[in-house]
């Protein structure tokens, strides 16, 4: 932020997301995370802690983005299928996606964290950032509505929707690449469990685990989706390094 300016944090948000709100109540909320609504009450008022945080926008951020995208690349693609547009938008409604977009525009500066989230660095956080992201797209759109939704979701994705392909995509979704992969070895399907969550409430860390047939790979994440993520990489990386290792074997008996 900048101390000379004469405008306050929020036109200076406004200013960055190319959007003056009409009800400031709601990027208010939108910027406030749910540590910081925590110290505002005392203790066992969680309901009027929720009054204040930004989680349920996030709740609405999520369909309204999926929508847009979802029409966007519907409009933009018409000769592609329905997976190549599925995947498409996976990639572009990624916890990375919304954090790389939140980084740009700059939105960790003007979120509020409690002091714990503070200090442990939450505003560099994907999850945090991606979550602020889809709350920020909710005040819009409870704001000004679905057009402007719409025209800030282009504006802030941008850069992504620019180099989004079918191949882009697929090479980054690796649940669909683990899946292709074990289907096409065993005709089975991957399933995945969560093992284990750690952490207090607004730091959680999730454990999941890829498994079919005797496999059951792991993978950490701050939200179950980047854990599922994570354990179909290592997966990924696991079958290659078994199938590298076969064909090694096979080698060397076919040279005895």
């Amino acid at each position: 932020m900048t101390p000379e300016s004469d405008t306050t944090p929020l036109e200076e948000l406004e200013q960055r997301l190319g959007y003056e709100f009409r009800d400031r109540t709601l990027i208010e909320r939108a910027v406030s995370h749910r540590s910081w609504a925590h110290e505002q009450v005392g203790p066992g008022e969680e309901e009027s802690a929720r009054a204040l945080h930004n989680e349920a926008l996030e709740f609405v951020g999520d369909s309204v983005l999926g929508l847009v995208v979802a029409e966007h690349l519907f409009r933009a693609n018409a000769e592609l299928t329905e997976g190549d547009l599925s995947r498409m938008k996976h990639q572009l409604v990624s916890t990375q996606t919304l954090a790389s977009a939140a980084t740009r525009l700059g939105v960790g500066d003007f979120v509020r964290l409690g002091r714990g989230e503070e200090k442990t660095g939450g505003r560099q956080k994907q999850a945090l950032l991606a979550d602020s992201f889809e709350a920020v797209l909710a005040a819009v759109y409870l704001d000004g509505g679905f057009r402007a939704a719409t025209d800030f979701v282009l504006r802030a994705l941008s850069e992504e929707l620019g180099v989004a392909t079918p191949e882009s995509a697929a090479a980054a979704d690796y649940k669909t690449m683990l899946q292709e992969r074990v289907q096409a070895l065993s005709r089975v399907t991957p399933t995945y469990e969560l093992v284990a969550t750690e952490g207090p409430p607004h730091e959680r860390t999730f454990r999941v685990e890829a498994r079919w047939n005797e496999y059951a790979v792991g993978g950490t994440g701050s939200t179950i989706k980047a854990a599922e993520m994570e354990a179909a990489r290592r997966a990924l990386e696991q079958l290659g390094e078994t199938e590298a290792a076969r064909a090694s074997e096979a080698e060397s008996a076919a040279a005895d």
